[in-house]
């Protein structure tokens, strides 16, 4: 499966429209599957069943939409270029690459390309994100027991 790519803001309509969409789904949000009837515009319909957790990502579509932002969707066993990791990471390619061969992220090489595993960049951010809150909380901790006022 590759990633398809959406390149284009959502429109006010198309805002709208997914506003009033994540409200009426999100009252099923907690079911383990939910029964869809679906009538395009050219009058053909259709019935589908979605398991919750699909429901939930078209939920998580839907609230990026509705605040007017494009949104892609990359499969969890994508592997990215380095520009792209980088990227999703909101680092430099060069800081990546120095990761990459500091051995903190996995990769693997395609002629003269290092490929990175989503997953792989997904669990590096979580360790990152989770390191950094800590380091702020024990901060945080030391200034209270300093008097500091924080």
């Amino acid at each position: 499966m590759t990633a398809q790519k959406i390149v284009r803001l959502p429109t006010q309509t198309e805002v709208e429209q997914a506003k009033q969409s994540s409200r009426t789904l999100s009252k099923y949000a907690n079911v383990d599957r939910v029964s869809l009837s679906l009538r395009g515009s050219d009058g053909q319909a259709d019935e589908l069943v979605l398991p919750g957790h699909v429901l939930q990502i078209l939920l998580d579509v839907l609230a990026e939409m509705s605040q007017g932002n494009a949104i892609s969707l990359i499969p969890y066993h994508q592997e990215l270029s380095t520009q792209e990791a980088a990227n999703l990471l909101n680092v430099s390619r060069p800081f990546l690459v120095g990761l990459l061969e500091k051995g903190d992220i996995p990769f693997r090489k395609v002629g003269s390309h290092r490929r990175v595993k989503l997953q792989d960049v997904i669990t590096y951010k979580t360790d990152i994100d989770a390191k950094r809150t800590q380091v702020l909380d024990e901060l945080g901790n030391l200034s209270q027991q300093e008097g500091m006022g924080y």
